[in-house]
């Protein structure tokens, strides 16, 4: 199958929020060419790729997307023009061009494998995850309480973003053995995973993007969660009673990797969720748009307890009782 490929000129403050943004808009696969991606977060959640005969200036970024064969490419590229001037409010976009480029298949989908190594994330209480894609072996050394088998794919998240990053350590400091659960916006079903792994006992996951169903299986297969007691619901929560139904309330727990724009409608339907103390955790939030939605969480209710930054993101931790 052949892709058309669409590659946004914009700067390297734009870069994670607009690649974030265009994965909710339905393309096939996000890449970025800049001359700072460390190494360490090369191929996560979108696939960073290397261009060789690309040099990109200082402070640039070229920020690609890619649609297959048969897509309504007038409406995707409607939404991406809008998505870029409405961040163009909060964030300098630079150029904004969009340039477009035919690519095959096996092009982009097989070579962030190149990119994507084995990675740790380190706790608080000293402990530590390993996540390891599937093409690389266990390392000879070192000790690791979790070792999580995961590829990237086209369903969102790997653990190695600072968003996800975030939300697994905030995870690991704060779940309990036995919780219930509900991971809105699962994607590949990472945080959801390592609740499991963290000792929760059920859960219930939200997603808009159908591929989130085979990454799940997958990833909960791969490691050892199969007959995990989750299950994954595939529709809006903000609007489609049916899934709101299915979801149900009495929560211990709330988590949501999401952006701002979609948190700011959600936030006020949480507190119907959780338990009384019930907990809330979100994150997705560049750092420039931390104070509106600490402002939006604490009109809802919530009491924030840990505010955790990552480079240029920000996870809030917070917690919710009913009065009376």
């Amino acid at each position: 199958m052949k892709y058309d490929k669409y590659t946004i000129k914009t700067t390297v403050q734009a870069e994670d929020i607009l690649s974030a943004e265009l994965t909710e808009l339905g393309v096939d696969g996000v890449e970025i060419d800049d001359n700072s991606i460390p190494d360490e977060i090369r191929g996560s959640e979108i696939f960073y790729d290397e261009l060789p005969e690309s040099v990109v200036p200082e402070g640039e970024a070229l920020v690609s997307f890619y649609l297959a064969e048969g897509k309504d490419r007038s409406a995707v590229l409607h939404d991406v023009s809008a998505l870029i001037e409405r961040l163009r409010e909060n964030i300098d976009m630079g150029d904004g061009g969009i340039s477009v480029s035919s690519t095959a298949d096996e092009d982009w989908i097989n070579n962030w494998k190149e990119y994507f190594h084995q990675f740790e994330i380190s706790f608080e209480d000293g402990k530590n995850a390993l996540f390891i894609p599937s093409w690389e072996n266990l390392p000879e050394e070192g000790k690791h309480d979790h070792v999580v088998h995961i590829d990237p794919g086209t369903a969102f998240g790997t653990g190695a973003h600072e968003t996800t990053r975030l939300c697994i350590r905030a995870l690991q400091k704060y779940a309990k053995e036995g919780l219930r659960f509900l991971d809105i916006g699962t994607g590949s079903g990472i945080l959801a995973l390592m609740l499991f792994l963290f000792g929760a006992a059920k859960g219930i996951g939200t997603d808009l993007d159908p591929g989130a169903v085979p990454a799940v299986k997958e990833n909960f297969e791969r490691n050892g969660l199969a007959n995990a007691d989750f299950e994954l619901i595939l529709g809006n929560i903000l609007d489609d009673r049916s899934v709101q139904d299915k979801v149900g309330k009495e929560y211990d727990l709330v988590v949501a990797n999401i952006l701002p724009d979609v948190l700011e409608p959600l936030t006020p339907m949480v507190p119907g969720l959780l338990k009384d103390g019930g907990m809330y955790i979100v994150s997705g939030i560049i750092a420039e748009k931390a104070d509106m939605v600490k402002g939006f969480l604490e009109k809802a209710g919530f009491e924030i307890i840990e505010k955790q930054q990552d480079g240029e993101w920000v996870c809030y931790v917070s917690l919710f009782h009913r009065v009376g």
